[in-house]
């Protein structure tokens, strides 16, 4: 019998979520993998010192057979055939709407980055999924404006991004210890929708986030397992799309495919944390590992071209999907200029992405849709897919991937204040509970954040000259954040977001998530349970 208990405060319409067999089924995956989990991220740790020390990553001798054997994962399940063009956004009800009628082929309902995991956000967002699937959800603002899913067409596919393997759930404790975040997500998610998404002709699916290494992709396959052996799903119906946005990752994109099995459905490329973990990785090797300002880091520098072209290789080669990054711009409906220009940018990434043979990408906003659908219609044609192009011509070396000194672009003291000043009103707006900011024209999520944050320390603990002349240390750190302040003004929680920056972007030792500090910053104190609601109790049949 385990004791599971919900100590958050109390959400509108929690008692459909947390229901008692809810609560049994997550937790019977956190009795059975929860332990699974923390030896995982202990490896990393160690992981981490070994190619620290040799300041380089080879492809593992280890599991060399399997990158040389001939195997696909399935074929793409109903609904996840034709993704020319994927939404994200977070499982807010507006935004949610929103992307549901825009036209998208997939709606990426983000309960990882681009959400804060306040209690009242975890279970509403699965409120909104519930809702979601079974097509009721709706929506009245302030103004009394309302919004509905449209009736005619068909909706995007469903595909939600759980929180990583990092992240605990504060609020919902298992024998008394807080369970894996990634494990709530996931399932709550599994337990109220994947019946009613098979039966409406799709099927559960995931995006999962932040792993570095097969292993960890193991761990999914099994709990998916689990969860289809309980919830008497078909064998192989939850499927799933990795997100290859760690530098350990790039190294194993065939063995993470093959780990995940039966349950594989694709990989995806994310600019954003991708260079965030080469930073932490990376962070003391020397000069070489230095990156220049974030915003001069495209897509066509050479180790990111190694990147997102063995992506697609080794997608194609296994018959997986390759999905490609997010066009984060946020389009002017006032400015025709800033309009003209987010369009051309996207424009460009997106043809990029499309003639590399990327299956599909991201967009951050509906008005983008349009943009992204047309360029790969024009190489799609009636294809739905890109399946039958193999890269072959692809040979990616490990020192390509690695290759972050020709990396073009100067480390500038703009560059510094833009990464103060981003992170400042980014981590201010998720203390506050949103996830999901418009900052200068770009749809910034947690990610954005965690390039800044990391980018400064390096910096500072390089002795990076900037362009100014001036040095990077922590005193110029200070007294940039001093004028950004004065600058932003009047914010809702910018005094927590200084603190918070300094202490994950000048610490003498580096954090590995900015996200772990500050969920400690917004977790709300228990409240005493109600005995009328699902909220504390020992669960018969749950897992021993």
């Amino acid at each position: 019998m385990v004791d599971v208990r919900v100590e958050g405060p109390a959400v509108e319409r929690e008692e459909e979520i947390l229901t008692p067999e809810a609560l049994e089924f997550v937790a019977d995956l956190q009795t059975r993998f929860g332990a699974h989990r923390d030896a995982l991220l202990a490896a990393r740790a160690g992981r981490r010192a070994e190619i620290a020390a040799a300041r380089r990553i080879g492809f593992r001798e280890d599991s060399a057979p399997v990158r040389a054997a001939d195997w696909r994962v399935p074929p793409p399940p109903p609904g996840l055939v034709d993704r020319r063009v994927e939404i994200t956004g977070p499982t807010e009800p507006k935004m949610a709407i929103n992307a549901l009628n825009c036209g998208a082929n997939v709606w990426l309902a983000d309960l990882e980055d681009a959400n804060t995991p306040h209690w009242r956000n975890v279970v509403g967002g699965q409120v909104v999924l519930h809702d979601a699937v079974r097509r009721t959800l709706s929506f009245t603002a302030p103004d009394g404006r309302e919004y509905r899913l449209r009736e005619d067409g068909e909706l995007p596919t469903i595909v939600p991004r759980p929180r990583g393997w990092h992240l605990p759930e504060r609020h919902l404790l298992v024998d008394g210890a807080r369970a894996v975040g990634a494990l709530v997500d996931a399932g709550l998610f599994l337990f109220h929708n994947a019946a009613e998404q098979l039966a409406r002709g799709s099927g559960p699916y995931f995006y999962l986030p932040k792993m570095e290494g097969s292993p960890e992709a193991r761990l999914w396959a099994l709990v998916f397992d689990r969860a289809e052996q309980v919830l008497g799903l078909p064998a192989g119906s939850i499927r799933a799309t990795m997100l290859i946005e760690t530098i350990p990752a790039a190294f194993q994109m065939d063995e993470m495919l093959y780990e995940l099995g039966p349950h594989a459905a694709g990989l995806n490329a994310g600019r954003w944390d991708y260079l965030f973990s080469i930073i932490k990785v990376f962070r003391d090797a020397g000069p070489d590992f230095v990156l220049p300002d974030r915003g001069a880091v495209t897509m066509t520098a050479p180790m990111m071209r190694a990147y997102t072209e063995k992506l697609v290789a080794v997608c194609h080669r296994r018959g997986a999907m390759a999905i490609g990054g997010m066009a984060a711009a946020i389009p002017s409906r006032r400015d025709a200029g800033a309009d003209e220009r987010a369009l051309a940018k996207v424009r460009e990434d997106k043809t990029r992405e499309a003639g590399d043979g990327f299956d599909g990408s991201w967009v951050a906003h509906p008005d983008l849709v349009a943009t992204c659908r047309e360029i790969f219609d024009d190489v799609l044609g009636d294809r739905p897919n890109q399946l039958d192009r193999r890269r072959e011509d692809v040979r990616v070396t490990p020192e390509q991937l690695l290759d972050v000194a020709s990396v073009p672009g100067a480390r500038t003291m703009a560059g510094l204040r833009a990464n103060v000043e981003v992170a400042l009103r980014y981590l201010a707006a998720w203390l506050g509970g949103n996830g999901a900011v418009g900052i200068h024209g770009l749809m910034e999520d947690a990610a954005t954040a965690e390039i800044s944050r990391s980018q400064v320390w390096q910096w500072v603990h390089a002795g990076v000259a900037l362009d100014t002349g001036e040095t990077a240390t922590r005193e110029l750190v200070r007294r940039v954040v001093a004028e950004e302040v004065a600058g932003i003004g009047d914010l809702d929680r910018l005094e927590d977001a200084c603190r918070l920056f300094e202490q994950v972007a000048l610490a003498a030792e580096f954090p590995d998530f900015l996200t772990l500090p500050a969920y400690e910053l917004i977790v709300e104190g228990p409240r005493p349970p109600q005995p009328s609601q699902a909220r504390v109790g020992p669960l018969d049949g749950a897992a021993q």
